[in-house]
Formats: structure tokens, sequence, C-alpha cells
């Protein structure tokens, strides 16, 4: 079981609970949904390698 879990006291039981009232409520949906969540994941992915490349040529050494 994840660590983070544990604190929480969060077990199997509990997951699956949530995992059925998520499906009820957002049954048709739910594609969708996930869909537009993993779209945003790699926007956000995007955005921190475009920063880190950024923070990376600022820091590289300029050949003059």
């Amino acid at each position: 079981m994840s660590p983070l879990l544990g604190i929480f006291g969060v077990g199997p039981t509990e997951l699956l609970v949530v995992g059925v009232v998520v499906l009820l409520l957002f049954g048709s949906r739910l594609p969708s949904l996930m869909r537009s969540l993993g779209r945003s994941v790699v926007e956000f992915k995007k955005g921190v390698k475009e920063i880190d490349d950024d923070r990376d040529d600022e820091t590289r050494p300029h050949d003059d």
C-alpha cells in the first residue's frame, strides 16, 4: 500500500467504494472526462519541459 494512502487510513475497500461512486456519478461522461484529464496532463508536462529547457539554456555557457 502507498505510504500516502496509509497516512489517511484509506484501504482497498474505501477505494472500491469511491470508484463505484465515481462510476455512478460520471458513468456516461467518464471516457471524455479521462480524455480531457489526459490532455491536461500532457499540456502540463509540455509546459514543465519548456520551462526546464529555458532554464537550461540560460545556465549553459554561451560561446561568444
